[in-house]
């Protein structure tokens, strides 16, 4: 990786000093898992460690105040998570004072030359690093391991990898190659929750014992820990990821209450913005923004708007005039490239090509709508939008134990490696039940198969027992009571006319 070994060499030196390291991660959970993968390296290795999280109020990555925070704690050396890269003022300001600064990153690399002390990036252009998915914390975890051969310590990084896990699925990077590798593993690591404040979380998710899937970790672990960043502050997070086992408890339940929280004003703002994008049916892409949304909500905003209009969607909140938003993608649309060709609408804006966010003023969003759209447009040029891929379409008893774990050998699934989806056809909805919030149980019969269903998110769509239906689902292994079946997690449902 380039920059690596200067990286290695300064962190080296001020651990043989004695000098205090700062180490700082953005506020979305690849930030606070790559500060807490830095911090947890460099203590073992007998540092000297002030870890800070990003605070959403002070905005998106490393700002000038960060840097003096760091500089009047007497750190001489500071590590950045997750951000950096295109944080050009900062950086200048910290070498002003005399700070070197390593940033670790993975977001696209703008315009200008970095004041950086060092920036370990794959995505520059004369890094070597054959794999350039990483996440930030799995750029985190390589530089620990380079850390320990290069002083010899008995502490093994691979401990680390219950947090690269977490932060690697979270961020949305393709889960192939070196990013599969790392998750399995890290889930294995995760599973014996060894960790005091992942155990905690685990178990306000009500995780039940044994193994952890990637699907637990996008779903029931993530959301907690992003919460506290949503809302505000991050250093919520980091904390929870490094405390003992007397603190962990009382962590893990404030951020269960703030996703609590997180999920009442995520409500409040996508029934406005659903509306908003309603009304713009005609353009290829979506752009909604409105004073008084939350902006720790707006990214899980546009990506719910991508999953139900199939178009690139940039959703933003705006406080006193000032707006910060975020944006998510199809295949086909590049955001960083798309942004780019918008960069006159915006005051800020940073991300890669599947996720970004941007700042800009509130007088500039009808401009920027505009703009957005036509290099949306350009970027798709003929192609129609994607329809619903499915690898196969089966009767429900094809989808037996036996195939069911055939396909768990392909997980960890996510990005770039998602789950196989199957089309089954005539399906009858034998019990149907609303549970949780919002989502559909199904007891379902096919030519004298049975299986049991989950449709999260569907509860509205209730056909109804004795309803035949048509769905789209993944099939899972599940436990139930000591017995191992097939359960199916619908992602589309819809009732056949007529069909009762």
């Amino acid at each position: 990786m380039a920059d690596l070994t200067r990286g290695v060499e300064r962190l080296c030196a001020a651990l043989a000093s004695g000098e205090t390291i700062g180490v700082f991660g953005d506020y979305d959970v690849d930030g606070v898992t790559t500060a807490a993968v830095l911090t947890s390296a460099l203590r073992a290795f007998g540092g000297k460690v002030v870890a800070r999280a990003a605070s959403r109020n002070a905005g998106y990555g490393l700002g000038i105040e960060d840097v003096a925070r760091f500089a009047a704690d007497g750190c001489r050396v500071l590590v950045t998570g997750d951000c950096g890269t295109s944080d050009h003022a900062a950086l200048a300001d910290g070498r002003a004072r005399g700070l070197d600064i390593i940033v670790i990153d993975h977001h696209e690399l703008p315009a200008g030359e970095s004041t950086a002390y060092a920036l370990i990036n794959s995505r520059r252009a004369d890094d070597s690093f054959p794999f350039k998915g990483l996440a930030s914390c799995g750029v985190a975890f390589y530089l620990a391991a380079a850390l320990r051969t290069r002083l010899q310590a008995s502490f093994d990084p691979r401990e680390l990898l219950d947090l690269v896990a977490l932060g690697t699925i979270a961020d949305l990077v393709p889960l192939v190659d070196e990013n599969r590798i790392l998750v399995a593993a890290g889930l294995k690591t995760l599973s014996e929750r060894r960790r005091p404040g992942l155990a905690a979380l685990a178990s306000r998710a009500e995780l039940p014992e044994g193994p952890i899937t990637a699907h637990d970790a996008a779903f029931r672990l993530t959301p907690r820990l992003n919460a506290a960043g949503r809302l505000g502050e991050a250093q919520l997070a980091l904390d929870l990821l490094l405390a003992s086992e007397a603190d962990a408890p009382r962590l893990a339940l404030a951020l269960d209450e703030q996703n609590t929280e997180r999920q009442r004003i995520q409500e409040l703002v996508w029934i406005e913005a659903r509306a908003q994008a309603a009304a713009q049916d005609d353009a290829l892409a979506l752009v909604v923004g409105a004073e008084g949304w939350h902006q720790g909500v707006v990214g899980i905003i546009a990506a719910r708007l991508v999953d139900q209009f199939a178009r690139p969607a940039v959703v933003i909140g705006f406080k006193d005039g000032e707006g910060r938003g975020s944006a998510r993608t199809v295949p086909g649309v590049n955001l960083f490239d798309a942004l780019t060709g918008c960069s006159a609408h915006l005051t800020k804006f940073g991300g890669h090509a599947g996720a970004a966010g941007m700042s800009l003023p509130a007088g500039r969003l009808d401009d920027f709508r505009i703009a957005f759209v036509a290099e949306a447009t350009r970027q798709i040029g003929d192609r129609q939008a994607p329809a619903l891929q499915v690898d196969a379409e089966v009767a429900l008893g094809d989808l037996d134990l036996i195939l069911t774990g055939e396909l768990a050998r392909l997980a960890p699934f996510g990005a770039a490696n998602r789950e196989p989806l199957f089309a089954l056809r005539g399906v009858t909805a034998r019990a149907t039940r609303r549970v949780g919030k919002g989502h559909l149980q199904l007891t379902l019969d096919h030519a004298g198969a049975t299986s049991e269903a989950i449709a999260f998110g569907l509860g509205e769509a209730d056909p109804g027992a004795g309803a035949l239906v048509d769905l789209v689902a993944t099939a899972e292994l599940d436990v139930f009571r000591g017995v191992r079946r097939t359960r199916l997690k619908v992602s589309k449902l819809a009732r056949q006319p007529n069909g009762d």
